[in-house]
């Protein structure tokens, strides 16, 4: 049992019984579903970390990993829809719901918790409640397909010399690593600046412009690490990588993602930080770093880039002395708008909330917001679920 959990919530098909594998599944008040299916049926109060270490002790994996993991709930999570860490190998939350549970706004309970991989019946009524952010139920169970748990993780951190290296990188996975390739995370020099000078990390490769951390997991050991090693000397030998470090044991591969994961913390103790988590083209992901560095100049302290390259997904960052309107001014709308003219989304996985509610016009069209508001109309026409919510002051 999860230990956040009440005793209804279960991990379907779990049991070993025999030495050859076989499986019979768990019985439970939501129905069975077999080990291969994975299937973790929980409350929405559940602890994302803990519902990690429950599924992972039966042999699978939860298909959301982030930083926040020790404190963030599943089910504010689904409300989010976020995507975290591990989206570029098992994609978004959307599609590994099976089911969930929602409360109305007039009380009705919406049972839709169910474990099956296909059901072609009417509307998907559960992904209306993911990524809502509350606006339209509130969801107290979930029906998620985890997948088995890799047997073999490998990390490899490495310095590149520009971003169009690190897009060739990218490429370069994408083609020789293949299945296994789980993660792909890039940051720039000014974050290991940030993570070194803050919290005392220090880089495992020379002094580079660009890092990139590459994670794979798969089902044996060796043939994954030969795989990477190949693969790491082809990349050495053609000056697309200037240096690199491969782990493959927990306690290293934690000390490498640490790089990668605690950048926000560092952010955090270099001042006031101006934070944009933002969706746009691969091959345009890192232009708008440069462009704000020269916009903004003395005024900010530092303007970072980091994030999920293989999403599309860019962390801007921009840190100052103080909170000061005159440079927000300097960011906002310009950020939205430069996101805008290159068909990006202003919100990639952090969601809407308050802050972004009147800039959706960044992203969506007047008749999509339309759409939106009349869905919150009808299913909470006294507008009492988070009314200052992810919907614009004017649709």
């Amino acid at each position: 049992m999860c230990p956040c959990s009440p005793p209804s919530s279960l991990f379907h098909g779990t049991k070993h019984q025999s030495e050859c594998g076989r499986v019979s599944p768990d019985q439970g008040r939501h129905g069975n579903a077999s080990c291969s299916a994975g299937t973790l049926v929980c409350q929405a109060g559940c602890v994302l970390e803990e519902l990690s270490r429950h599924v992972e002790e039966r042999g699978f994996i939860m298909p959301l990993d982030l930083g926040a993991k020790g404190s963030c709930h599943i089910g504010g999570n689904l409300a989010t829809n976020a995507g975290g860490l591990r989206f570029l190998r098992y994609g978004s939350l959307r599609g590994t719901v099976l089911g969930l549970e929602a409360v109305l706004a007039d009380g009705t309970v919406l049972n839709c918790l169910m474990s099956l991989r296909k059901d072609n019946t009417g509307y998907d009524l559960k992904q209306l409640f993911i990524g809502s952010e509350g606006t339209l139920g509130v969801i107290t169970a979930v029906s998620i397909l985890c997948p088995p748990k890799p047997r073999a993780v490998n990390v490899a951190f490495l310095g590149c010399p520009g971003f169009a290296e690190v897009l060739q990188t990218f490429r370069a996975c994408r083609g020789m690593l293949g299945e296994i390739l789980s993660a792909f995370e890039f940051m720039d020099a000014a974050c290991m600046q940030l993570v070194g000078s803050h919290l005392r990390l220090a880089s495992p490769v020379q002094e580079s412009p660009f890092y990139v951390l590459v994670e794979t997991s798969g089902s044996k050991a060796e043939h994954d690490a030969e795989k990477l090693s190949s693969f790491l000397e082809q990349l050495l030998g053609s000056g697309l990588v200037t240096d690199g470090t491969l782990a493959t044991d927990q306690r290293k591969i934690k000390a490498l993602w640490a790089l990668r994961e605690r950048i926000a913390e560092a952010l955090s103790r270099d001042g006031y930080v101006y934070k944009y988590d933002i969706s746009l083209p691969v091959e345009r992901l890192y232009d708008l770093v440069p462009d704000l560095r020269a916009r903004l100049g003395p005024r900010a302290k530092h303007v970072v880039g980091y994030g999920h390259l293989g999403d599309g997904n860019l962390h801007l960052n921009v840190t100052a002395e103080a909170f000061s309107a005159a440079l927000l001014g300097e960011l906002e709308p310009y950020v939205y708008a430069w996101t805008a003219g290159q068909q990006g989304s202003v919100s990639a996985e952090h969601g809407v909330g308050f802050k972004k509610r009147d800039v959706l016009g960044y992203s969506k069209p007047p008749e999509a917001l339309r759409l939106m508001q009349q869905l919150k109309t009808l299913l909470d026409p006294k507008g009492i679920l988070n009314p200052y919510k992810t919907l614009p002051t004017r649709a």
